[in-house]
């Protein structure tokens, strides 16, 4: 008689795999991966990766998880062959990445990778990721354009949102600005739209991870015959409360679209929400002062820094030299000093006294949560709550929100 000692288990199958250049320097990945598959995943480097993904015996991988650091981006046409080789055989592809440019981010995510995991490996995030592969292979979300129905007649508030220099939080304000707006009441919360304006490296699309579509090349190329419909098939929905018009798939150059098209394109999109949110391009273009005289609010982001002061100077220069409403700007410090920082906050009052402006709204460094939210696509209001940035952005939302209900009230 054989005992069930003396019976051979079959092993376990291998549904995933890591790929890395040595997969010991992610170390948090391997336990991971064991908490999640057992012993059903396998350990690949790149020039194995590419031969194995190639045979039959790759036809039962799920997933791989591309795990790379910045050493590896030397790498990045062969990461990125791996990774189409891949969706050529529909595995779907996480990337693990430690210290690597958004730059190199970006361009592996375009080439076919589904999720994006930053390296060291959040609590659980993981094991959602996969989660989400699961849902999104299994239940493929309808095109976004579908889901968007608009409903004319409106007079929407024009938020527009500007940064003096590279870095200084914009597309971050931008974002967790139409966020807050179009979660601010429970009951009936406005319709918000969310437009990204800087048509070359607008990351609007990255923060709130989404895709970006080409419908959005051929509505910028021809705003002039825009109406609703052209403009609804552009837009794509984020969790079904705030509609975005991202930044094309492709650099298009600045010039464009003129000063009309984007007055087209802004009434339009006013005609249809209830507050309208744009993100601008640091460079100032021949339509910059179309957005300027048509916004209710135009905020403009700075830092407590030489190259902000500077900026700020150069811009007032220039709208006052064309007697454009200077004055309408509500200049923003971001990463502003701490309550208890007194020579922070002097060494502020006395840029804003040298520049001749006015600090409106100081907004608190939100640290390291800002830009792991940012990677991994999601507003502060989702990964961060507790933010201190987070929570002044929710007081100025409904701030702004309770002026708009004041003038609609009035008109």
């Amino acid at each position: 008689m054989t005992s069930k000692r003396d019976l051979q288990t079959e092993p376990s199958p291998i549904v995933a795999c890591t790929v890395s250049r040595d997969v010991q320097n992610f170390d948090l990945l391997i336990e991971d991966m064991e908490t999640l598959l057992g012993e059903g995943w396998g350990d690949l480097g790149f020039p194995e990766a590419l031969s194995f993904l190639a045979q039959p015996d790759a036809a039962g991988l799920k997933f791989i998880a591309l795990a790379l650091d910045g050493e590896d981006e030397a790498q990045l046409p062969l990461l990125a062959s791996i990774i189409s080789l891949a969706r050529s055989r529909d595995i779907q592809v996480v990337l693990i990445a430690e210290d690597v440019t958004p730059a190199a981010l970006h361009h592996l995510l375009r080439t076919g990778a589904d999720e994006f995991v930053p390296y060291p490996l959040p609590e659980g995030e993981l094991a959602a990721a996969v989660a989400r592969l699961g849902r999104s292979k299994a239940d493929p979300a309808p095109e976004p354009a579908s889901r968007v129905a608009l409903k004319g007649g409106g007079d929407g508030v024009l938020i527009a949102v500007q940064g003096l220099c590279g870095g200084c939080g914009t597309t971050t304000f931008a974002v967790n600005l139409a966020w807050e707006l179009a979660n601010i009441a429970k009951d009936r919360s406005p319709r918000v739209c969310l437009i990204d304006l800087d048509l070359q490296f607008g990351t609007v699309a990255t923060y709130l991870d989404l895709p970006r579509r080409d419908a959005v090349v051929e509505l910028m190329s021809d705003l002039r015959s825009m109406d609703g419909d052209s403009f609804a098939q552009a837009l794509v929905g984020f969790e079904d409360r705030l509609q975005v018009l991202t930044s094309p798939p492709d650099l298009l150059p600045l010039d464009l679209v003129s000063p009309d098209d984007i007055r087209r394109l802004l009434d339009v999109a006013r005609e249809h929400f209830d507050f309208v949110i744009v993100d601008m391009p640091t460079a100032l273009l021949d339509w910059t002062d179309t957005v300027l005289t048509q916004a209710q609010v135009f905020f403009v982001l700075m830092e407590l820094d030489m190259r902000s002061a500077q900026n700020a100077l150069r811009l007032k220069r220039a709208l006052q030299s064309e007697d454009l409403p200077f004055d309408k700007l509500r200049f923003a410090l971001n990463r502003a000093p701490k309550f208890t920082d007194l020579q922070g906050k002097s060494r502020a009052k006395r840029m804003a006294d040298t520049l001749g402006i006015a600090l409106q709204l100081w907004l608190p460094d939100g640290g390291k949560p800002v830009q792991t939210a940012g990677d991994h696509g999601l507003p502060l209001a989702s990964h961060a709550a507790k933010n201190p940035l987070r929570k002044e952005i929710v007081k100025l939302a409904a701030e702004l929100h309770a002026i708009g209900q004041s003038d609609a009230e009035a008109a």
